[in-house]
C-alpha cells in the first residue's frame, strides 16, 4: 500500500486535521446559565411572596424534629455520666460500655421524646393562634408557650401548670427577642 503522506507527522500536523469534540459547539443556548441556581426562593403566586412564614407543617416538623433531636443529645449526655457513675469495681470493660450505651440510649429516647413532645405542641399552639389572631407577633409566640408548658404539665395540678405555663411563656419570650435582637445587632 503506497501512500502520499510521509512516515512520520509532527503531532502539530496531526491536530491541524483534527479538532477537539465539543458537544456543545452546534447547540444555540446559554448553556453556562443552565445550573445558575436563583439566589431567592421563587413563588408560583403572588401571595406566597408576602408571606415571610413557614406553614403549619413545615413548622410542626421543624420544631418537633429540632426538639427530638436537641432531647435526645442532652438525654444522651446524662445518660453517659449516669452510666460511667454506676460503674462497680469489678466491672469488666466489656460491662462497662454496656452499662454506658444502655444508660446513654435510655436517658437519650426519654429526654428526646419529652422535648419533642413539647415542640410538637408548641408548634401546634402557635400556628393555631396564627391563624386566629392573623398577626405573626411576639404575643402569639408568648401565648403558645403559656399554653404549651400549661397543657404539658396539666396532669401535676393547676399550680404546676401555672408555673409550666409562666416558664413557657417566658422562655418563648426571651428566645423571640434574643432572635430579634441576633438579626437586629449581628451581621451575617
Amino acid at each position: 500500500m503506497a501512500t502520499n503522506r510521509p512516515a512520520k507527522q509532527t503531532q502539530d500536523e496531526e491536530t491541524q486535521h483534527h479538532r477537539v469534540y465539543s458537544p456543545y459547539h452546534d447547540l444555540q443556548i446559554p448553556y453556562q446559565t443552565i445550573y445558575q441556581l436563583p439566589s431567592r426562593p421563587e413563588y408560583l403566586f403572588h401571595e406566597e411572596s408576602v408571606h415571610q412564614r413557614r406553614s403549619w407543617g413545615e413548622n410542626l416538623t421543624y420544631y418537633t424534629g429540632c426538639g427530638y433531636l436537641s432531647g435526645a443529645v442532652a438525654g444522651a449526655g446524662k445518660g453517659l455520666i449516669d452510666g460511667v457513675r454506676a460503674f462497680e469495681p469489678g466491672d469488666t470493660t466489656k460491662l462497662r460500655i454496656n452499662r454506658v450505651l444502655n444508660a446513654s440510649g435510655h436517658a437519650g429516647r426519654v429526654f428526646g421524646n419529652r422535648v419533642g413532645v413539647i415542640g410538637l405542641m408548641y408548634a401546634g399552639l402557635e400556628s393555631g393562634i396564627v391563624a386566629v389572631r392573623d398577626t405573626d407577633d411576639l404575643i402569639n409566640s408568648v401565648l403558645a408557650g403559656l399554653g404549651t408548658g400549661a397543657l404539658y404539665k396539666a396532669a401535676s395540678g393547676p399550680r404546676s401548670a401555672a408555673v409550666a405555663g409562666a416558664i413557657g411563656g417566658l422562655a418563648a419570650g426571651l428566645a423571640v427577642a434574643a432572635k430579634q435582637a441576633a438579626k437586629r445587632y449581628v451581621p451575617v
